[in-house]
């Protein structure tokens, strides 16, 4: 099935319903990965997990995904690889980091266990810590080195922003693979070129890499929102972005993690209104893009 869009399609809602319809068969075909998080509304980073939540929450998206990637392996999400394999789900396993230290060792304590258990295709040992300044990159490193010790038949690498590993050519080094988070969103990028720069994007991640694989571990477009410059949120962006990120993709065989499963609002409190509104599906599992 080609993913890529007929320009040739009707305007109007006769185009946003083909947009719709476009991007509920992709899902239905299956998309490679998306990023998953259980939370429901009121809860977010802290809330503690139960089993019954993640199953309730993996039902709803397990028929439309090959992989799912978690951001933690603490306060219930380790919980989550074990149950996604029931689902005949693939894992990138999420190992939160940041500078509370004591609650890294427990992180990655948590996710070395997880792995020998069996239940972790590929581990990202920690998520944008660069980009938030939260560790120098020798301690970073020390966490990649530490799990690659303890785990030598699982594939290990970090997630950052693309230019996070041109900068800091030792953290690639230390990779066995490159988890490159790609957002033409919040660099302002009009949505008409977001996936050319994208694509850009990659390109440097795939450079810093060195000839190792290189994975894009989260990109998306709000479908609500504030702008960010001559970034736009909206429904028929969002589709767009969607449709267009997926026929790159298949046409490049570029394995891409969708951000996100679900509409959060916890986001919002660090990144405004726009924060909530990222899911394929809405807080409360309905797909969002319906016809």
């Amino acid at each position: 099935m080609s993913s890529r869009i007929n320009r040739a399609a009707p305007q109007g809602e006769e185009w946003l319903s083909y947009l719709k319809q476009k991007t509920r068969d992709l899902v239905d075909a299956k998309i490679h990965g998306i990023s998953f998080s259980p939370y429901v509304d009121g809860q977010g980073p802290g809330s503690i997990i139960t089993e019954a939540q993640i199953h309730e929450r993996l039902q709803i998206i397990a028929p439309h995904v090959n992989w799912v990637r978690t951001f933690s392996c603490t306060d219930g999400n380790e919980l989550i690889p074990k149950i996604a394999k029931e689902y005949g789900l693939k894992t990138m396993v999420g190992v939160w980091i940041d500078g509370n230290h004591e609650k890294n060792e427990e992180e990655l304590q948590n996710a070395i266990a997880v792995a020998h258990e069996g239940h972790v295709d590929i581990l990202g040992v920690g998520n944008e810590v660069l980009l938030r300044e939260d560790l120098h990159e020798d301690e970073l490193i020390s966490y990649i080195e530490r799990a690659k010790a303890e785990l030598p038949d699982v594939q290990v690498g970090y997630v950052d922003a693309y230019y996070l590993f041109e900068n800091h050519p030792r953290v690639a080094d230390a990779c066995e693979v490159i988890l490159t988070n790609c957002y033409p969103f919040w660099e302002g990028c009009p949505a008409d070129f977001a996936v050319p720069y994208m694509k850009e994007m990659y390109r440097r991640a795939v450079n810093a890499g060195k000839g190792k694989p290189v994975i894009v571990s989260e990109t998306g477009w709000p479908n609500e929102g504030v702008p960010e410059r001559g970034s736009i949120p909206s429904e028929e962006n969002a589709l767009k972005y969607f449709i267009d990120t997926y026929a790159w993709a298949e046409e490049e065989n570029i394995d891409v993690f969708y951000f996100s499963s679900f509409d959060e609002a916890w986001k919002v409190e660090k990144e405004g209104a726009v924060g909530a509104y990222w899911g394929l599906w809405d807080k409360d599992g309905n797909f969002k893009y319906s016809t």
